[in-house]
């Protein structure tokens, strides 16, 4: 059975830091590429971070770029993502994807607001 567990969301005062995690079971994790995505209060889900998984290559949105960083434990099969510098509009639920060709498995999302 697959699974997606996304953790370490919560509240958070601009400026601050979470690390979100997610772990994963029932599939070859390995072999995915890692992606996190978010959607905030009327708006489309969106690409927040990726790693292909061989090579370590890794893109970010570029609302992000310099402040998250998205990593992987392939022994633990679970992939991170650390959020420095947060600020208001990085509010959304953020939500794990694995992806492999035509294959891709969704988390259940975890809320970060950012608010003072």
């Amino acid at each position: 059975q697959v699974q997606l567990v996304e953790s370490g969301g919560g509240l958070v005062q601009p400026g601050g830091s979470l690390r979100l995690s997610c772990a994963t079971t029932g599939f070859t994790f390995s072999s995915y590429a890692m992606r996190w995505y978010r959607q905030a209060p009327g708006k489309e889900r969106e690409l927040v971070a990726a790693h292909n998984g061989e090579g370590g290559i890794t893109i970010y949105a570029s609302s992000v770029k310099g402040r998250f960083t998205i990593s992987r434990d392939n022994a633990k099969n679970t992939v991170y993502l650390q959020m420095n510098s947060l600020k208001p509009e990085d509010t959304a639920v953020y939500y794990c994807n694995a992806q492999r060709v035509l294959r891709g498995y969704w988390g259940q999302g975890t809320q970060v607001t950012v608010s003072s």
